[in-house]
């Protein structure tokens, strides 16, 4: 069960998901919803294959969703929104089959063959990846797919509005074309009854009253086609409007790049007849190049890559913070993010119910998380991995149980997958750039002192009293901050520049096992003198 709250209480939380969530009250207070329930929706355009952007939009609005049914007893709808009737305009870099693919540019995606040869099509593929991770992470979603909403006629009424309102339209998008694309455009795409690819050609005429618009198709001969049944769409800024007044969406975010779009959409949408849903901008994702990150390059991380080297709630934590704060998404961030969330977990149960409010734990869990602590980190077991050149999770566990008496796979089955994350992501990230340094003189000097001290240490001595007599040694060896002593630490005897507190490691490793790391370090600057 998830945690009570009073609702005014709950209210005045600071958390960006219930300021979000806020507005959306205000709105249905002032125009209830006469389909019945309150429509959020997220859009994805599938024409390369689903990123963690995708999955970030559909979890942030869920949580904003969640924060609503706290503060409203409306129910609610979730729409996932695939925009698979857009003629593909370019290949993608990461499919299969790309001169296949090549042959049907301009086609709805939907009518494009599939690649990756196991559905009917490229866009039910796409589809189909992105509705098997999101029911893998089991959000509450209805899949609403472009074409078949067009066809079946969800969009018809709201399609007829447009041609009748269809200068008055043009006149809200003209001013942003330059001169020969306004001398064509039209909000409406008919597409060919001939080739079947969407065009973007001049609409010569329109009949509102029979519901069709004349075109000159690619053979020359001139065609009248209804807007209707799924015989045209619409240009994507016109189909973003059109879309929230048939579908009467009270909610969508949306990336920073789409700013303009979201303004042109309403305008348009107030030109239907619709009222524009309340909106998030959120900041977009960086590649490690500080480049955004595009579907169809598959320059960032996969939804796969992530939990290959991380957990499912770091992924969350990630995307539920900073949401307005450009953020690079690339595979450095990941041990981050899982310490991270473990330890906004552990301190949890801890605090009131307001610190409880502002902890993203609780937005999360939805007011529930389990109850779970880790008696070694994330960092921790990559340093682990390190020295051990990525063994086997056996060898790792050897050292773990040691460390933690009891503590076993079978008795911490998340810290067992948390072993198997590290150890991929040290052979394939860690180890690669794996640089141990040779220590300089006054290092080596810090070193010697250590390894005496540790060998002098009592059996049992605990990881705080190691740390304190780092702390000391550091001190007492000139080093100014104190953190250029642990850095050279991970550097001399680890081959990383970072790290998390040398004492537990030492307590986790061994003092003689870290006794015969400074060995080495120490031949090893012998040597390069």
């Amino acid at each position: 069960m998830s945690e009570p709250v009073p609702r005014e209480l709950f209210a005045r939380c600071k958390a960006w998901p219930v300021v979000e969530a806020l507005k959306v009250v205000e709105r249905v207070r002032h125009r209830p919803p006469v389909k019945g329930y309150v429509l959020f929706e997220t859009g994805y355009g599938p024409s390369g294959l689903p990123h963690i952007g995708t999955f970030g939009e559909v979890f942030r609005t869920t949580l904003v969703r969640r924060a609503f049914a706290r503060l409203c007893e409306l129910p609610t709808e979730l729409f996932a929104f695939s925009d698979d009737m857009d003629g593909l305009r370019k290949v993608p870099d990461n499919v299969p089959n790309r001169e296949m693919v090549a042959q049907h540019l301009g086609r709805p995606l939907t009518a494009i063959p599939d690649p990756f040869g196991t559905h009917e099509s490229f866009g039910d593929h796409m589809n189909a990846r992105l509705k098997a991770f999101l029911d893998d992470f089991g959000f509450p979603y209805t899949f609403k797919s472009a074409t078949e909403c067009y066809r079946s006629g969800v969009f018809d009424a709201t399609l007829r509005k447009v041609l009748e309102n269809h200068e008055a339209i043009r006149r809200v998008i003209l001013p942003t074309l330059g001169p020969e694309r306004r001398a064509t455009y039209s909000p409406i795409l008919p597409i060919s009854p001939k080739t079947g690819r969407v065009l973007q050609v001049p609409i010569l005429e329109t009949h509102p009253d029979a519901g069709t618009v004349v075109f000159r198709d690619e053979d020359g001969t001139l065609t009248e086609v209804p807007v209707t049944g799924g015989h045209c769409k619409m240009q994507w800024k016109c189909d973003w409007a059109m879309r929230w007044v048939a579908l009467d969406v009270d909610y969508e975010m949306s990336g920073k790049d789409l700013i303009d779009s979201v303004k042109l959409g309403a305008q348009i949408c107030r030109i239907l007849g619709g009222t524009p849903p309340e909106g998030f901008t959120y900041e977009l994702f960086l590649d490690e190049n500080g480049q955004k990150i595009s579907k169809s390059k598959g320059n960032g991380i996969t939804i796969e890559e992530w939990l290959r080297y991380g957990t499912r709630e770091s992924l969350s934590l990630f995307m539920y913070k900073d949401p307005r704060a450009a953020k690079r998404l690339y595979f450095d961030v990941i041990p981050r993010h899982v310490d991270e969330y473990q330890q906004l977990l552990e301190a949890f149960p801890e605090q009131d119910t307001e610190k409880r409010l502002a902890n993203p734990i609780w937005h999360l869990h939805d007011g529930d998380p389990p109850v779970d602590r880790l008696p070694i980190s994330y960092a921790m077991l990559l340093n682990l991995a390190t020295v051990l050149n990525a063994q086997s999770a056996e060898l790792l566990w050897g050292f773990i149980t040691r460390y933690a008496p009891g503590v076993t796979p079978e008795s911490h089955p998340k810290l067992a997958r948390l072993v198997e994350h590290a150890l991929a992501y040290c052979r394939d990230f860690v180890l690669p750039q794996r640089r141990l340094r040779a220590p300089d003189a006054r290092e080596r000097a810090a070193l010697r002192d250590l390894r005496g001290r540790l060998l002098a240490l009592p059996s049992g001595t605990d990881a705080e009293a190691i740390q304190d007599l780092l702390y000391a040694l550091g001190r007492s060896h000139g080093f100014e901050p104190l953190r250029e002593w642990f850095k050279a630490l991970y550097e001399t005897l680890l081959g990383r520049s970072e790290g998390p507190r040398f004492g537990t490691f030492v307590a986790l490793y061994g003092i003689e096992e870290t006794v015969a790391l400074i060995d080495l370090a120490l031949a090893r600057e012998a040597a390069a003198a």
